[in-house]
């Protein structure tokens, strides 16, 4: 009889061990795909960042007097390099994406700016870098998510708390006037 219940015990116990390697090995795999993602996001802003300079000085050249509108995409674009952490840098990517819908509508002014093939060049690849970003933040929010959920959701929690897993941010769009996409028609 003893037996049985010395077997039984070491059952529960193996079962238990199980479950926890387990359910922390789904959380390993959780947070490195929510890295990923956010590194293949990261991948296409930084493409284009990569552009922005191109774009500015290609849209100098028509609107000289136009320089503060250069000035706030530049300065939007170097803080969101600099930024320290994934906070930082989806709050500084929501602010370049504000600077950068400004600029083009203030490009609407330069016709000849609008029939430049450079430019035109530059436009085109914006907007297939533009629709990337949008894929992979979509990617992103939602490895995110399952992450998160993982985290929150009982039993997993528990060993959520245990191993100090935590949540990942997900890429929000503050400002209501910023959630469309960035119009690049010249």
């Amino acid at each position: 009889m003893g037996y049985i219940i010395t077997a039984i015990v070491i059952a529960l116990v193996i079962a238990l061990v199980a479950m926890v390697v387990s359910m922390y090995n789904r959380f390993i795999r959780l947070r490195n795909n929510a890295r990923e993602a956010f590194s293949t996001m990261d991948t296409y802003l930084t493409k284009r960042f990569d552009l922005i300079p191109n774009l500015v000085e290609t849209a100098k050249g028509y609107a000289k007097h136009e320089t503060e509108a250069f000035e706030k995409v530049i300065q939007a674009r170097n803080m969101v390099q600099a930024s320290g952490n994934m906070e930082q840098k989806l709050a500084g990517e929501n602010m370049l994406s504000g600077t950068l819908k400004s600029l083009f509508a203030v490009m609407e002014n330069y016709p000849e700016l609008k029939a430049d093939a450079h430019f035109l060049q530059l436009q085109r690849q914006l907007e297939t870098v533009e629709s990337e970003i949008l894929n992979s933040r979509k990617y992103y929010n939602g490895t995110v998510k399952m992450l998160n959920n993982a985290i929150e959701m009982f039993p997993s929690n528990i060993i959520a708390g245990i191993f100090h897993f935590e949540k990942m941010p997900l890429y929000e769009v503050s400002d209501e006037a910023k959630r469309e996409n960035v119009q690049v028609k010249f």
